[in-house]
């Protein structure tokens, strides 16, 4: 990196999902990076317990997904506040949910943060920033080898619901308090004969319990007329108790690895970014963990940020970039905050609760209602705002099978580099020609199209397009039909706007 006074382009605040995600993604657009963690190694903690089919894609975008399939196991089925939900294998080439912990995620992807260069400092919290025009000064506590600075263009807090980056940058986090406490543990379960649990109700909460290695559970139990403080200890016995109360026994619940507590509080950061400081992830989002949202919402964050972020740090992009980054992405965590109230709701214990499951479970039978549910889950459907009103326009590019003149492929496939691809799949010059003004910025890469139709969520069948921009995060940000009027100028508008200024012309 040439000398510019900085220790780095940017500081990742947590070396988490969404942090070690985000990192990966500025190396890939070659952007210097540090992750700063405040824990001395991983924590091998289950947490988060699955990745939902929009992540699964977004894996596959990159060429890692197969590291992830090999240590997980798909499940056919889901569920929303524990009615079961059925997926469609149309909607995408990996519709089922993968059963996969937390602990194994964060291994796999600081794995690939190392292949990349990616370099992380552990035992270090950040514990002071100030920013300016030019670039934000991050204090660190090391409690190992003393306190620390460095200097980068920006910092982005990936520090989890309690941010010490997000408190420091002074954005509020407004939202819910908690209204229930629920408590969470690796242990062992002798006298448990099934190897899940999903959602059990009782008149006393709920619980589940899932298998996730021979002889261990992650177990859950929830509690609606208890509010425990957000600061008060967790106990082995508490959560024995807890299932006692719940399930009406412990089932010789043994030799506890970790415990911790969540509650139903929904907050989200008012503004995902303030100057130089950015917020993704946990800092920027916290709910009810109904339905695995929350780690899968982190690392799309992170693929979102990520590349408006290279391009703005290596000057191709002005700022006004990251402002996208907000627009579009704190709408989702609205989305999710609003459906996890809900599912807090519909598993609460009482009569009223139960009718009201009878009357939402009879209306899941609908296909309607299923897939609206499911996409709430797998975020197949969300689409940005972005200009045009070409169908595919904002949606994520569907992967379809391409011919090209190395075989077939499938879209996704183009997007391993993590760079915007001009995709002409009608040899078009007007596309040619427009493209070479951004040339060794985008990829342009001509090929022809295996189907004539693609399956779009929630709309069904479209043709397929004659051309398409897509962002690096998987995302449409311009789509051509065959003789489509203006498409030279359209083309041209939407590369300057997520591309930046042509480089001639």
């Amino acid at each position: 990196m040439e000398h510019t006074g900085m220790d780095a382009d940017v500081v990742v605040a947590g070396a988490g999902p969404t942090g070690l995600m985000l990192a990966c993604e500025l190396r890939l657009a070659g952007v210097d990076v540090v992750v700063a963690e405040r824990l001395a190694g991983p924590t091998g903690e289950s947490r988060a317990g699955g990745i939902h089919s929009r992540t699964l894609e977004v894996l596959d975008q990159r060429g890692i997904l197969d590291r992830f399939l090999a240590e997980g196991e798909l499940q056919p089925v889901g569920h929303f506040a524990g009615l079961y939900l059925e997926f469609d294998e149309s909607e995408s080439r990996h519709p089922y949910p993968l059963m996969i912990l937390q602990s194994a995620i964060e291994r796999l992807l600081e794995e690939w943060a190392a292949e990349l260069g990616v370099r992380v400092l552990r035992s270090a919290g950040v514990s002071g920033l100030r920013q300016d025009e030019h670039g934000v000064t991050v204090e660190l506590d090391r409690p190992r080898a003393g306190p620390a600075t460095l200097r980068a263009r920006y910092l982005v807090g990936c520090d989890g619901g309690r941010s010490t980056v997000r408190k420091l940058a002074g954005i509020d986090f407004p939202g819910t308090e908690a209204t229930m406490t629920a408590l969470i543990g690796d242990v062992e379960l002798p006298e448990l004969t099934e190897d899940y649990v999903w959602v059990r109700r009782t008149p006393a909460g709920d619980y589940s319990a899932i298998a996730f290695e021979p002889g261990w559970f992650r177990v859950i139990t929830s509690e609606f007329d208890r509010v425990a403080g957000r600061d008060d200890a967790v106990t082995f016995e508490q959560l024995r108790a807890s299932l006692v109360r719940v399930a009406g026994t412990d089932f010789g619940m043994r030799n506890p690895r970790w415990v911790s507590r969540f509650s139903d509080a929904a907050r989200q950061a008012a503004e995902y970014r303030r100057g130089r400081v950015l917020l993704a992830g946990d800092a920027a989002h916290i709910h009810f963990p109904a339905g695995g949202q929350g780690l899968n919402m982190g690392v799309q964050d992170a693929v979102n940020l990520g590349w408006k972020l290279a391009s703005v740090v290596r000057g191709r992009a002005p700022q006004s970039l990251l402002d996208t980054y907000h627009a579009e992405r704190h709408p989702v965590a609205a989305r999710v905050l609003h459906n996890t109230r809900a599912q807090s709701a519909l598993v609460r214990p009482g009569p009223q609760t139960d009718a009201l499951r009878e009357v939402f479970g009879s209306l899941m039978v609908s296909d309607d209602v299923n897939r609206y549910l499911r996409h709430l889950l797998n975020a197949l459907d969300i689409r940005y705002p972005v200009d045009g009103d070409h169908p595919l326009e904002g949606r994520r590019v569907p992967d379809a099978d391409l011919k090209t003149a190395e075989g077939v492929i499938g879209v996704h496939e183009l997007l391993h580099a993590g760079r915007p691809v001009l995709l002409d799949l009608h040899g078009s010059p007007e596309v040619a020609a427009v493209a070479g003004g951004w040339a060794g910025r985008v990829d342009l890469v001509e090929a022809r199209g295996e189907d004539d139709h693609w399956t779009v969520p929630v709309i069904g069948e479209v043709a397929a397009p004659a051309a398409l921009l897509i962002r690096p995060d998987g995302h449409v940000a311009w789509a051509a039909d065959e003789g489509g009027a203006g498409g030279g100028d359209a083309l041209r508008t939407a590369l300057t706007t997520w591309c930046g200024p042509a480089a001639h012309g």
